[in-house]
């Protein structure tokens, strides 16, 4: 995955739904709401649809979402930048502010289903991990006996 600190899903969902709504509140209280509240409704139908824990339909697959976030976001600056519809200048800068949270949380998201990440923990945790615990096991076997042994002595 790389050296970067890599975030789970669940935040990226949950934040998703946050700028989202932040979105549609804000275009509610422009004059002209079109853009900046379907840009959030965009948004939150787009984490929705997503298979994780905070998924209302997972009809699409993490990988998928991952590009979807893309496409969401390019969708976001050309309704902000576009000349055709009133936006308020205040719905145009908050769609661009919002793209900055979307950014970094796409970058440092773990993008992995849930098969994916136990195969990574597994791997990661290779011999190292059989060697703790058979260490660990014969620590507890030498106390128990050492323990046991002594208990002998003072009963004789």
């Amino acid at each position: 995955m790389g050296e970067r600190a890599m975030r789970p899903f669940w935040v990226h969902q949950l934040a998703e739904y946050l700028i989202g709504i932040a979105l549609v509140a804000q275009g509610m209280q422009d004059i002209a709401p079109l853009i900046p509240t379907l840009a959030g409704a965009l948004v939150m139908v787009n984490t929705s649809i997503a298979r994780g824990p905070l998924g209302a339909f997972r009809l699409v697959g993490r990988r998928l979402h991952r590009w979807l976030d893309v496409v969401v976001m390019a969708t976001i600056v050309f309704g902000a930048v576009q000349p055709w519809v009133d936006v308020e200048i205040a719905g145009r800068l908050l769609m661009m502010v919002m793209l900055v949270p979307l950014g970094f949380l796409w970058f440092y998201t773990d993008w992995a289903e849930r098969a994916d990440r136990k195969a990574r923990r597994v791997a990661r945790a290779g011999s190292s991990g059989d060697a703790v615990g058979r260490s660990a096991g014969r620590i507890a076997a030498g106390a128990y006996l050492t323990g046991k042994n002594a208990i002998k002595k003072r009963s004789q």
